[in-house]
């Protein structure tokens, strides 16, 4: 059974893609019209920045840096996350996640790869130039090590982004609605692209506890850069490297009790 679905997933995936490249033109327009949304966000740190020298300590190469990795952790969860998990409360709706409880499949599964989502190649178009550039600019002596944290940051990043998302959307599996967190997420994911430290004590905290989305920027990009990071202190790297696989084992074990509670389309 294992073995059927890794042969479908790619199918799935294809089968997606190929309906979203259908109109390229309109594709392609559409990601320029994310870059140019997301560029006006960066020249507005900017600009704050030609006014100021530092924002909470860091320079311009620093929040760069920020801003990139916090877009790109983003963009990869996300795309496997995002748009699936938010019509998920259309379908338990209307009664249509009922046909994906009889098929011989994993519903998470065919959910997030029937839906890969690869309307966020904007995002990574930018973040990835961006990120190179901040990289060769930031005061960071790269060593393996380093490297090595770098990348296992984003990746922990990545798969923290897409537990949160899979638990707000598991949530219309027992309440039918659950968009209207999506609000209150992304709420707290603009407050990410900053230093966690310009903000106040209890904001700081459910950053990085309730709200843990401070671990999948300005923590781990503040550990790298050698930056004070409020509470964690010295933890910060260790705890930003273990949230991504911790908050993933916990959105496994809410999705199967949100499976568990969910009584179909009559309530």
């Amino acid at each position: 059974m294992l073995i059927h679905h890794l042969r479908v997933l790619p199918l799935l995936v294809r089968m997606h893609v190929r309906s979203q490249m259908e109109y390229r033109g309109a594709f392609w327009l559409d990601r320029l019209a994310q870059i140019l949304s997301y560029g006006s966000v960066f020249a507005t740190i900017g600009i704050l920045l030609s006014r100021f020298d530092t924002l909470g300590g860091w320079r311009w190469p620093e929040l760069a840096l920020l801003f990139s990795f916090q877009l790109l952790a983003y963009s990869l969860g996300a795309a496997m996350s995002f748009t699936q998990l938010r019509d998920l409360e259309e379908l338990v709706r209307l009664g249509t996640y009922d046909t994906l409880l009889v098929k011989p499949f994993s519903p998470w599964a065919y959910l997030i790869f029937s839906g890969l989502n690869v309307g966020y190649t904007g995002h990574i178009l930018l973040a990835v130039p961006l990120m190179g550039w901040a990289v060769l600019s930031v005061d960071v002596a790269w060593t393996v090590p380093s490297a090595l944290f770098f990348i296992a940051a984003i990746i922990s990043s990545t798969l923290l982004t897409a537990a949160i998302i899979t638990m707000i959307g598991a949530t219309a599996l027992i309440w039918v609605r659950s968009n209207h967190l999506f609000s209150i997420f992304f709420g707290f994911w603009e407050l990410t692209r900053y230093p966690l430290n310009i903000f106040p004590g209890g904001i700081q905290l459910v950053l990085i506890t309730a709200v843990p989305l401070a671990l999948t920027s300005s923590v781990p990009v503040g550990a790298l850069l050698g930056k004070p990071i409020p509470i964690l202190g010295d933890w910060a790297g260790a705890v930003a490297l273990v949230a991504g696989p911790l908050w993933v084992l916990i959105a496994i074990a809410y999705w199967r009790y949100a499976n568990s509670r969910y009584q179909g389309a009559g309530g």
